[in-house]
């Protein structure tokens, strides 16, 4: 299989006033293509630091974060530009435009990137029918539900056809009921697209859609399980 994400003794250390924190601790990780993996622990630890460097948003203390060939700590700022682009990142509070309709939102990246007008049309009327919001391409965030939003949200991530999808809990600011189908939807883009997802979650019936999962503690994978 070929491999779209490692890490390697990977450390995160910051200050919080005074006082020292290390957020991750030396994580070792491989992520091969068409692997949907569950990132499982505990508010504060480390979920959130480890998705931000698997997607090239920050950088690390020590270790490294590779992206197919490529070592994110030796890329320059334009380097880097052109790398998120193969990334797909779904962030739990949506981070929709208010003022854009679905189809507008997940344009957004196919426009900064210069497609035509047309080709971005098709390529979000598309994706929205293929996340089951065919009905849903005008109405503004404001107009549809938790759900709902969150599946532009994946649309548009999906928008630039990227090596892979991070999700930072998905299901975390939507209802039981409406989490179980989102999970159903992203299992699909897994097992039918082949798309690879990487999702933090503190959710273990949630981390159940993946077919590994991680249990992360103080900054350490502490387990590896297959589902």
């Amino acid at each position: 299989m070929v491999t779209v994400l490692q890490t390697e003794n990977l450390e995160k250390n910051y200050m919080l006033g005074n006082i020292p924190v290390h957020a991750l601790r030396g994580v070792n990780l491989e992520v091969a293509e068409g692997d949907f993996v569950a990132i499982l622990g505990p508010s504060g630890s480390g979920k959130s630091t480890l998705l931000n460097l698997l997607g090239a948003l920050d950088t690390p203390s020590a270790g490294s974060v590779r992206i197919g060939n490529s070592d994110v700590s030796v890329l320059n700022d334009s380097e880097l530009a052109l790398l998120r682009r193969r990334i797909g990142i779904v962030f739990q509070f949506f981070n929709l435009v208010s003022r854009l309709t679905a189809r507008e939102n997940v344009e957004l990246p196919l426009s900064i990137a210069n497609f035509p007008r047309s080709k971005r049309r098709e390529i979000a009327e598309d994706l929205l029918e293929m996340v089951g919001l065919k009905d849903r391409m005008t109405h503004k965030p404001s107009e549809l539900s938790g759900g709902e939003r969150q599946r532009v949200a994946i649309a548009r991530a999906l928008a630039s056809k990227p090596q892979f999808l991070l999700m930072d809990e998905p299901t975390g600011n939507i209802d039981s009921k409406t989490a179980k189908e989102l999970m159903t939807l992203v299992k699909d883009l897994n097992t039918k697209h082949g798309m690879t997802i990487v999702m933090v979650t503190h959710d273990r019936t949630m981390a159940k859609y993946a077919t590994r999962v991680l249990e992360l503690l103080d900054g350490q994978i502490k387990k590896e399980a297959c589902n």
